[in-house]
């Protein structure tokens, strides 16, 4: 067994009070995501500011978390992509109540969002398919996410194929992949503090679409 009781790290970058903090959670969001983006670079600190993990409710009954990529947020919500037929669309499609969290380890932070996830509009989901390089635009389709496959050599064979069909063609945005709108009702941002006393402030949406906003305890 593995003792793991002595890791151990003091947090002390940075803060997190009520009265620097705008009355909407995208704004102190995007205000989050722009400090680590200029504090880290992927080639120097192999971040990657927008991975996120997103949990979801699965047909079995379990909880089940797994790292994408944000792509887009707004005042909407926030935008990532994936195979609708999947294992985590399946699971939205039943239960499109999820949890998206970002740990940003370099500065001590962590955000922490309950919302409501919606399929994006068609040409949302076509002009970013569009954007995509030739290779990804392709695995998509040679991939049946999350099904079971003998090896990989059915991907590799099924790739090989589609770069056959599509020479000199245009590659359409097939219907079962797409994007997803993550809604926020909740968002809880958590800044590391010394002696674990850290700084949580949570923002819950009102019925008049106003946010509250709340200090948790450590």
């Amino acid at each position: 067994m593995s003792d793991l009781s002595n890791y151990r790290k003091s947090y002390d970058k940075s803060e997190l009070l009520e009265t620097t903090i705008p009355e909407d959670p995208i704004n102190l969001f995007d205000k989050w995501f722009h400090e680590v983006e200029d504090f880290d670079s992927p080639e120097t600190s192999g971040v990657e500011v927008n991975a996120m993990t997103i949990s979801t409710i699965g047909l079995d009954g379990f909880p089940k978390s797994r790292v994408v990529l944000l792509k887009q947020f707004n005042f909407e919500g926030f935008i990532f992509y994936t195979n609708y037929n999947s294992e985590k669309g399946k699971a939205i499609a039943n239960n499109p109540n999820v949890c998206l969290s970002f740990f940003w380890h370099t500065l001590e932070r962590q955000v922490i969002i309950k919302g409501i996830a919606e399929k994006t509009s068609s040409n949302i989901s076509d002009g970013y398919f569009a954007s995509r390089p030739t290779g990804s635009k392709l695995g998509a389709i040679a991939s049946n996410q999350s099904d079971v496959i003998s090896s990989r050599t059915v991907l590799e064979e099924n790739l090989k194929e589609l770069e056959k069909d599509f020479v000199g063609l245009e590659i359409p945005r097939p219907d079962y992949w797409g994007g997803y709108i993550v809604k926020p009702v909740e968002v809880e941002f958590w800044q590391g503090r010394p002696n674990r006393l850290h700084d949580r402030i949570r923002y819950q949406l009102q019925s008049d679409f106003s946010w509250k906003i709340e200090r948790l305890s450590s």
